[in-house]
């Protein structure tokens, strides 16, 4: 048995989501925790639930929650049906810009596993100001790239990023900001996250600041895929969405 305490906490705010039509398996993404007025919220793409372009409609979702707080690899599969009386259950934005990449799902708590062992992200942990975070800042990206992740305590893995445009500026008038990192499928969705160096932040589980959401990599058109390698640039949507997304 392995204790909870060899582990990095911020590992307990993601988990591994997977997309159903019926029985058969659709995709692989990633998600996290986000907790705001007691209320407790899945966070994920948009695309991860519908995406009309690649026909893409799935009807119900599975997360994997650890059951036990001291032995992480004892878990159990959470299923979420996407649509009540024929609506979806998810809420998801949009802004001059258009759609924005990412949906939650509100979470019965009283219909989680006994003794789930999750940790969430809160209003307290979304960047207040532009100015801290500077171009180049390092970044981490938690998630399950193609589905990668410690399978015996049922854990993601982090990509190191880093900022790689105007923090605040919207890229291409889009309400999302660049990161650069190597990702792959399966990260949709994931949380992009900042070392939070205050004084406070040092005494609490969490000293992260989640500055976005994971969507997807960004590539040229006319790119000459003999001679040019991809940009390796991804964007990841502000995370001040949760608060609209979230707002009862």
């Amino acid at each position: 048995m392995e204790q909870q305490g060899t582990i990095e906490p911020v590992l307990l705010t993601s988990t591994r989501v997977t997309t159903f039509q019926g029985a058969r398996l659709l995709s692989g993404a990633s998600g996290f925790f986000f907790e705001r007025d007691m209320r407790l919220y899945l966070v994920t793409s948009r695309h991860v639930l519908l995406d009309a372009k690649s026909a893409h409609h799935p009807d119900r979702v599975e997360i994997e929650l650890h059951t036990d707080t001291f032995d992480l690899t004892l878990t159990t599969a959470f299923s979420i049906l996407l649509y009540r009386n024929g609506n979806s259950i998810w809420r998801q934005g949009a802004d001059t810009g258009g759609d924005i990449d990412v949906a939650v799902i509100e979470l019965e708590r009283a219909a989680l596993p006994e003794n789930c062992a999750l940790l969430a992200f809160t209003p307290a942990h979304l960047q207040a100001t532009f100015d801290d975070v500077e171009i180049g800042a390092p970044l981490l990206i938690i998630g399950f790239p193609l589905g990668f992740h410690d399978t015996r305590h049922h854990l993601p893995v982090a990509r190191l990023a880093c900022v790689a445009s105007s923090f605040g500026v919207r890229f291409q008038a889009q309400g999302y900001f660049l990161t650069d990192a190597r990702t792959h499928r399966g990260t949709s969705g994931a949380p992009v996250l900042m070392r939070d160096r205050s004084e406070h932040a040092a005494q609490t589980p969490l000293p992260w600041k989640l500055l976005g959401i994971h969507s997807s990599r960004l590539d040229m058109g006319d790119r000459d895929l003999a001679r040019d390698e991809a940009l390796g640039l991804n964007s990841a949507w502000y995370a001040d969405i949760l608060m609209t997304l979230t707002d009862a």
